[in-house]
């Protein structure tokens, strides 16, 4: 009987800490400010959202290289990065992955745009993008489309990996049109 008290009061516990550890801090909506960030990518190159300014900003946040959800994902936005560019976009990808394994990973797939390693995901946490494991951290499959002035457009929660690319594109022209001084 004691055996089971405790198990039961190991469970409680366990079962706290793990709901707990996996809660993010709320995920920035459209029209808030996005969050500052200031991560290297994978040419030791410190990126800043402010080098965005005065461009549209497709942030996806992605849990790991390599995967084949997140391969897919990166490489339909290589596939579409002419497109998005035309429309006053960049693309930035960010996980918790270091950069050496960002550069690998952007090498093999031959990716033209910055992945921002998160190494202790205090970025994506500050995006509500983060899963706390305990034992590891992984960024959730979120994406912001940021505007040019820096504030939050759009938000694809739990962002579809084969679609993303495609639905940013799509909504691009329609937040360019809706935006106070656009056009």
């Amino acid at each position: 009987m004691k055996f089971m008290i405790l198990f039961i009061a190991l469970s409680a516990a366990l079962a706290l800490v793990w709901m707990r550890s996996s809660q993010a801090a709320a995920r920035p909506q459209a029209g808030q400010p996005a969050p500052d960030f200031s991560l290297v990518d994978q040419n030791g190159k410190l990126q800043n959202l402010a080098d965005y300014r005065g461009k549209w900003l497709v942030l996806y946040f992605y849990p790991k290289d390599e995967t084949p959800a997140c391969t897919t994902e990166a490489c339909a936005f290589r596939d579409d990065i002419l497109k998005i560019r035309k429309l006053n976009a960049e693309v930035v990808g960010v996980s918790i992955d270091d950069a050496s394994r960002h550069a690998e990973f952007a090498k093999k797939h031959g990716l033209p745009f910055p992945l921002l390693a998160d190494k202790d995901g205090v970025v994506a946490a500050r995006y509500g993008s983060v899963t706390n494991l305990i034992v590891m951290k992984l960024a959730k499959r979120n994406t912001f489309i940021i505007d040019p002035q820096g504030r939050i457009a759009k938000v694809y929660a739990g962002a579809d990996a084969g679609r993303n690319s495609e639905q940013v594109i799509a909504d691009l022209p329609k937040l360019e049109a809706a935006r106070p001084g656009s056009r």
